[in-house]
This record gives C-alpha cells, sequence and structure tokens, in this order.
C-alpha cells in the first residue's frame, strides 16, 4: 500500500517480501536459523576452527575429578545428577555456542512471546504516515531480528565464557559440563597464568556453580524468576517506527542506517523493566547474590588446599568477569542478571556474616529447603536470615 501519490512505496511490487514473509513464518517466534548462523559467525570471527585436541579431554579428565572431590568436601553437597560422577568436556566457541542456543531457547521464546503483545490490534497502515508501508513488514521481522539479536548475544559470549556457568542460567539436567580451551588459553597468555592450574580452578568453579544448581529448589526459584522476568516486559511497539520516522527516504544514503537500526538491542527491551519486573527484581538480585557468594567461597576453601597461586588465579578471574563488554552487558540485562562487582561484594558479605554469626553449619542451611533462601532485606542482613531460619515452620 503505497503512502501516497507523491510518496511512492518503494518496495511496492517487489517479490522478495512475498518471498520474506514465507521463511519468517516458517521461522516461527524466533528466527533460529539466523540465530544459529550469526552466533557460529560471531564465534569463530567468520573462519572455521580446528577440532578440539583430543589431548585436552585426557587433560581435563583427571582435573575434572579433583574438582569434583574437593567441591564436594568443601560443600557437604553431592555435584552429580545421576550419582555417577561429573565430566567435564573441553568443546570450541561453536559448539558453546551451539549448545547454549539450545539451552537458552525456552528463554529466548518466552521474551519473544512478551514483545508480540500486537495480536490482535489493529495494524492497517496510516495513510497519512509516510512510514507506515513498513509497519507490515516490521511485524513479519520481529522474529528474525529477536534471532539475531539472540544470535548476536550468544556469539559474543562463546568468545569469553570459560565454562557453561559464566552466568548462572540453569541448564537441562546433565553430568556433563563444558569448558573452552580457546578461551582458558587465550586469558592464561594475557594473565601469565600457569595452564594446568588455570584449568583447574575453572572446573572449581563449574562445578561449584552446577552443584548449586542442581538441588531441586534452587533450581525451580531460578527457572521461575528468569522466565517471569523475560515474560514481563513490554515493549514500545512504536520505538521502531519512531526511529524509521526520522530516516528521509528521498536520502539514499540515510536508508545504510537501516542495518544499524535493526541491530539495536535497545530497541528490543523497549520500555526495559516492567512495574512487575521491578517488583520481583530484588528477589531475584537476592538469589543471584547468595549463589555468588556461596560459590566464590566454597572455590575459595577448596582452591586454597590445591593451588599454591590461587590467590592470583582468583583475582585475575574474578576481575575479568566484572569488566564485561557491551554485549555480556546487555544479555545481562535482558535476563535480569546484571553481575556487576557491587552484587557480587553483596553475595561475598552476607556468607562472611552468616560464617561469621554461625560458622560452616549455619552456611549448610543456605540451601536446605526453599524457605531457607535469604530474602531480599536478609541478604543484607545475615543476622536476620539466621534468626529467621531457626523459627519453627509454619
Amino acid at each position: 500500500m503505497p503512502p501516497g501519490d507523491d510518496q511512492p512505496n518503494p518496495f511496492q511490487g517487489m517479490p522478495i517480501f512475498g518471498d520474506l514473509a514465507r521463511m519468517f513464518q516458517q521461522q516461527g517466534p524466533v528466527g533460529w536459523d539466523a540465530a544459529r548462523q550469526l552466533a557460529l559467525s560471531v564465534a569463530t570471527d567468520g573462519g572455521t576452527e580446528p577440532n578440539v585436541d583430543p589431548m585436552e579431554r585426557i587433560r581435563i579428565e583427571p582435573l575434572a575429578r579433583v574438582a569434583e572431590l574437593h567441591i564436594g568436601t568443601a560443600s557437604g553437597l553431592p555435584a552429580s545428577t545421576s550419582g555417577n560422577g561429573i565430566s567435564i568436556v573441553p568443546v570450541t566457541r561453536g559448539q558453546w555456542a551451539n549448545a547454549t542456543l539450545d539451552a537458552w531457547r525456552p528463554l529466548f521464546e518466552s521474551l519473544a512471546g512478551a514483545l508480540d503483545n500486537d495480536s490482535g490490534a489493529d495494524t492497517t497502515p496510516d495513510p497519512n504516515d509516510p512510514m507506515a508501508f513498513m509497519a507490515p513488514l516490521l511485524q513479519m521481522i520481529g522474529p528474525m531480528m529477536l534471532g539475531m539479536t539472540a544470535g548476536s548475544m550468544v556469539g559474543h559470549l562463546a568468545r569469553r565464557s570459560f565454562g557453561q556457568y559464566d552466568l548462572p542460567i540453569p541448564r537441562t539436567p546433565s553430568d556433563e559440563l563444558m569448558v573452552v580451551p580457546a578461551n582458558l588459553d587465550e586469558f592464561g597468555r594475557e594473565w601469565s597464568l600457569p595452564a594446568d592450574d588455570l584449568r583447574l580452578w575453572i572446573c572449581l568453579q563449574e562445578v561449584a556453580v552446577h552443584t548449586v544448581l542442581r538441588i531441586p529448589h534452587v533450581r525451580s526459584a531460578l527457572d521461575d524468576l528468569l522466565r517471569r522476568y523475560v515474560t514481563g516486559f513490554q515493549p514500545d511497539a512504536g520505538a521502531l517506527e519512531d526511529r524509521l520516522g526520522e530516516l528521509d527516504i528521498s536520502d539514499p544514503s540515510s536508508m545504510n542506517g537501516l542495518q544499524s537500526l535493526f541491530g539495536d538491542p535497545q530497541l528490543l527491551l523497549g520500555a526495559i523493566q516492567s512495574p512487575e519486573q521491578r517488583e520481583m527484581l530484588p528477589r531475584f538480585e537476592a538469589l543471584v547474590a547468595a549463589i555468588a557468594g556461596y560459590v566464590d567461597h566454597i572455590v575459595d576453601v577448596a582452591g586454597q588446599n590445591l593451588l599454591q597461586n590461587h590467590g592470583m588465579l582468583a583475582e585475575a578471574v574474578r576481575r575479568r568477569r566484572v569488566e564485561a563488554d557491551p554485549s555480556d552487558r546487555f544479555v545481562e540485562r535482558l535476563f535480569g542478571l546484571e553481575l556487576t562487582q557491587a552484587a557480587y561484594d553483596r553475595g561475598s558479605a552476607f556468607v562472611a556474616g552468616v560464617l561469621e554469626r554461625a560458622g560452616d553449619d549455619g552456611l549448610a542451611r543456605l540451601w536446605e529447603a526453599e524457605r531457607t533462601l535469604p530474602t531480599p532485606a536478609e541478604i543484607d542482613a545475615p543476622g536476620l536470615w539466621l534468626a529467621r531460619i531457626e523459627l519453627p515452620e509454619d
């Protein structure tokens, strides 16, 4: 539909848009083909990756067993879901990206459902709006845009992540964990860290997070909060159209801005947080802070018994995790997981406060039951948490 006689639709009569419509309809709520292709392209820098050296797996296997044993001793918790023990598998960046897209697919599809809030709305283009002819196209390419955003985020994370739990997001229950040797080696060279020591430290970290996330009520609480957060967005339906309205379609050079405009992740977030998200966020942040503080403590207890240079390794890795680039920060905001230094310090202070007042026996009660998970007020006042969990259950 042309917007007017004096401003004809430049795309009128082009069959490509019918073809695009059919392709988008086959993609579902998220353009997964585009997501996977872009994730692999970013993860591999547009090239090909060699397979992981088989010797790398032989190198990792004994470290995984040591990590599981010492994390189990430090935490008093089993790490294995099946009881058969943990295995840690070295993977390429591309394999990490593929596995992570599959693991996070339910979250992205929940987000897609939240962003698709125009069903039933009148989408008839306004004949007085010079960009109105774009509205149906924008509605069609929404899944593709979300898929490309997901692919870009995961691809960038694949180039930085050491294992599968750089973000504390539960995955399908399994006793097989991933590490990315290419990223470990790159980071080790930058900091002059011994390769085997760094691998053992990361194995301790991955097993510690896995140990906490395999606890059923912890996993359930975190899954619920993640799903509620991503479905809570209230997108500004006119944001993209407003930005398109700023383009001068009579100036061919201005149309070059379309590519960067469609790739702007802030357009996906729209209104950023809804009132429902802001209401639930303190509980979400408290749980994540408790997990982060506990994992750091357990890794320190185990690492100090295993590694003479544990302090240097801990400082290097923990400094890096809060020096993330914008792509990392975007995925954290998207999932409600802004893991800043303040968030880690909050969790560490809570754990230190519990240990000071009640020792290891008090800290062990943290994961005892759903009722013993700390509230937002308690994460900042561990004495309140200890007092509450000593009260008889209703």
